[in-house]
């Protein structure tokens, strides 16, 4: 197993390919200059350029959410670098409504689009190539917010659930081909999303003070905190 600690620079993932979606700023840009720095070469996507593209990673424009996006994302990274070794799904998100009955259809699809099925069509697409080189890793980016329930986000939180549920189901299938497949669920996270979420008082997990009380380290995490969760299981050595 390796580990990568932020700014080693142990280089202990040259060779691998990595794809990480919505990498353009907060979490998904930290997983993306961490994977760079142990040596990855990276592809990293969002809707738009609106972010900070970190240095060395190549950029590929693409909506997720739909199918045609993740067949054209996986195409991109197929092209740039013959395969990809490890995938870290980490679009995702989804507004905020008075409750859970008014939340419409249109909301519950794009959250189920976005937090779900993006993650199913991507691997769908990209396994493949992992258990053909019996090598991989895939990295879902969860919530801890899934067992708050909370009916403002309830279609998020739902999305959320079912792709814990499908992440252990791939885990078990993927294990004999030497494929690692983990979810990771941040709580609290000072990203611009957060920021956002905030400012605009739609605070609808537990208040900043109780929130950091029940944190080990007493504080919000950090996007790095939660890059380094995410590629502390990513597999060393040459791509095959």
């Amino acid at each position: 197993m390796s580990t990568i600690e932020n700014g080693s620079g142990t280089r202990e993932l040259s060779g691998k390919r990595a794809l990480v979606t919505g990498g353009t700023r907060g979490i998904g840009a930290a997983v993306v200059r961490q994977l760079l720095d142990a040596g990855a070469e990276v592809l990293t996507t969002a809707r738009s350029a609106t972010g900070a593209v970190p240095e060395g990673a190549v950029f590929v424009a693409a909506d997720v959410r739909t199918r045609a996006g993740a067949a054209a994302l996986a195409t991109a990274a197929q092209e740039a670098f013959g395969g990809v070794d490890i995938l870290v799904h980490n679009a995702g998100g989804a507004g905020p409504y008075q409750g859970a009955l008014a939340i419409p259809d249109e909301a519950w699809q794009d959250a189920l689009d976005l937090n779900f099925l993006a993650s199913v069509r991507l691997d769908s697409l990209l396994a493949p190539g992992m258990r053909e080189r019996r090598s991989g890793m895939i990295v879902h980016i969860s919530s801890a917010a899934v067992p708050t329930v909370a009916p403002p986000f309830l279609h998020y939180t739902t999305a959320k659930a079912a792709l814990e549920n499908y992440s252990r189901g791939l885990a078990a299938e993927l294990a004999p081909f030497g494929i690692r497949v983990n979810t990771v669920s941040p709580g609290r996270t000072a990203t611009p999303a957060g920021k956002q979420r905030e400012s605009s008082g739609r605070v609808w997990m537990l208040d900043r003070a109780r929130a950091t009380r029940r944190h080990r380290w007493g504080r919000d995490g950090r996007p790095d905190d939660i890059a380094t969760r995410c590629c502390s299981s990513c597999p060393s050595g040459q791509a095959g």
